[in-house]
This record gives structure tokens, C-alpha cells and sequence, in this order.
């Protein structure tokens, strides 16, 4: 431990915390290699190539080994509820209220950044829950990636990544989509399987209803031109937060329109009338597992047999 300030880092025994494979690489690294195995190391071997925390591009080989993750993108401007999202999904896992028969929950290579984005919803003495800390913007190419795997009925697993990007990423790539503080946005739109667009209806609703409905429509004509076929669902976030008649059609025609067949959904940790505040995250989270990968579909063979070399037939 006195060979790194991160608190929880072990390494040499259980591999680095920030996902270095080979300890002289880490910038924090203050001692020198042990007398043991790790002076052999390769760079494809450490005893547990994960730390807990919100996954990055090292860990995704590891990750994908089973199969190819459900990537989950939310689009969305600063402060609209993004990360609020994620907290609310893993607060409500935790109590049974996402998964059911057919989906179990399998386990997450990334709890510790999971309990990261969600510890501002908890309660803990002295100190009522609030939202979640704004996602930093700063210089990486991709976003942290958040893990969990779901049982199946037919005892398969799948496995989830969701997305935890900031704002302003989203605001630049609308705007100029090879813009240089854009690289995360360009990398969350070419590897997303599903796209949440997310609407704030605060900001839709506040002083400055114009500039966030302007961006709004900036954003959902780059996800459309970006889409490639990919499900889409527009979100409404702080949905208990009123909004004009005029804004909510004009919000939705601007998905609608490019977008015809994107699914709609609203979410809110309040509720105004007394009413369950989970249902409306359940739902769009069911969405998500029920989505699947459309399949290549090999041409019928233009011959009889069972030589592959003819099954194209020929011209």
C-alpha cells in the first residue's frame, strides 16, 4: 500500500487500480517491481483484470470475451438527467425492482462505479440524498463504461455496458461531429447499440426554454444522421416538471420526424401524486433488454449441395 496513494489498489496481488497490466507503466507506481511473477508479467496476464470501477477501453477485450456487450448510449445536453438515469437503474436493482422471471441479474464487473454514481441517491446520516455530481468533461476519446450481465430463462447470460458521458461531449458533436472534444460522442455513436435521447423538461420549461430546445434539435438530427437502423427512445427526464403543450409537441415532432419509429418514454424521481417513481425507469430498462441484434441472413443457396464455394451461385 505505501507503493500507491490510491487507497484501494493492491497491487502487486490483484493487479493495478487504475488498469495498468504491468506495474512500471502507472504513473503512481511508487516502488519497484517485486521479487515475484510480476517482473515475468505479460501484458495479457494479471490475476484479475478489473478493478470495480466504471470500465475503460483496456477492460473491454476482457469483457467481450463471452460475447458482444449491449452497448447503451444516453444523448443528452449538461444536467439532463443522464447520470440521475444510471443511479436510479442500479438503486432500483439493488432491490429486486429491474430484473424478474425471465431476466435475472448475473453480476457486474464495475459495482464500484456503479456505488460511485448512485451513493448521491442513498440516504446516510446527516446528509439527505441529492443527484448525482455533473460528469466532468475532459480530453478521452471514449466514455467510462458501466457493467452488468442478466440471466436468461434459457440459463444464457447477456452483457450490458451503459454509457456514462458528459453533456458538453454531446453539445460539441451536434454542433461539428469531428470536432476535437467530441472524440467520446464520435465513439459512443459508431459502438452504441441502443440510443437514449434525453429531454430536460427543467430546462425545457426555464429561462432559457429556447436555447435548450435549439439544442435539442441539433442533437436528435445528428443522432438520426448517426443512427444507422439502431433502436432509438426519446426520454423525457424530470418528468414531473410541467411543461407547455407547445414545447412537448414541438420536442417530440423533432424526434418523430426524423426518427418515426423511436420509442418514447418518461422518468422522475419525484412524483407528485403519491405514486411509484420507479415505474417509469422500469419500463424503459425492459425496453433495453428486450432489444436484440438483427442477424446477418445469408442469401438462399442458388444450388443443389452442400459445397459453400456454390451457395452464392454464380453470374
Amino acid at each position: 500500500m505505501d507503493n500507491c496513494p490510491h487507497h484501494t489498489c493492491f497491487a502487486p496481488d490483484t493487479g493495478c487500480a487504475l488498469g495498468h497490466m504491468e506495474l512500471t507503466k502507472c504513473p503512481e507506481w511508487k516502488g519497484g517491481l517485486p521479487d515475484v511473477a510480476m517482473t515475468s508479467v505479460e501484458d495479457d496476464d494479471i490475476l484479475l483484470p478489473w478493478t470495480g470501477r466504471a470500465l475503460g477501453l483496456s477492460d473491454l477485450n476482457f469483457v467481450t470475451g463471452r460475447a458482444k456487450p449491449m452497448t447503451v448510449s444516453i444523448a443528452g445536453p449538461e444536467s439532463a438527467g443522464k447520470t440521475t438515469l444510471l443511479a436510479a437503474w442500479y438503486l432500483l436493482l439493488g432491490r429486486g425492482l429491474l430484473s424478474d422471471s425471465k431476466w435475472q441479474f448475473g453480476g457486474s464487473f464495475s459495482l464500484e462505479g456503479w456505488e460511485a454514481v448512485a451513493a448521491a441517491l442513498r440516504w446516510s446520516p446527516g446528509q439527505p440524498p441529492s443527484f448525482p455530481p455533473h460528469t466532468t468533461s475532459h480530453s478521452a476519446r471514449a466514455p467510462g463504461l458501466l457493467h452488468l450481465a442478466f440471466r436468461q430463462e434459457d440459463d444464457n447470460l447477456r452483457d450490458f455496458l451503459f454509457a456514462d458521458a458528459p453533456g458538453e461531449w454531446f453539445q460539441r458533436w451536434a454542433v461539428d461531429a469531428l470536432a476535437e472534444e467530441a472524440g467520446g460522442a464520435c465513439w459512443i455513436a459508431k459502438h452504441a447499440d441502443v440510443l437514449l435521447l434525453a429531454a430536460d423538461r427543467q430546462a425545457l420549461s426555464g429561462p432559457h426554454l429556447g436555447s435548450a430546445r435549439n439544442s435539442f434539435q441539433l442533437l436528435a438530427k445528428r443522432v438520426a444522421a448517426e443512427r444507422r437502423g439502431r433502436p432509438v427512445a426519446l426520454v423525457w427526464t424530470k418528468a414531473d416538471i410541467e411543461l407547455s403543450a407547445e414545447m412537448e409537441r414541438r420536442i417530440r415532432q423533432a424526434v418523430i420526424s426524423v426518427m418515426p419509429d423511436a420509442a418514447e418514454f418518461s422518468v422522475s424521481v419525484f412524483s407528485e401524486d403519491g405514486g411509484d417513481v420507479g415505474v417509469g425507469f422500469q419500463k424503459l430498462f425492459r425496453w433495453i433488454l428486450g432489444i436484440r441484434r438483427s442477424h446477418v441472413q445469408l442469401l438462399p443457396a442458388a444450388v443443389s449441395g452442400h459445397d459453400p464455394l456454390f451457395i452464392f451461385g454464380r453470374r
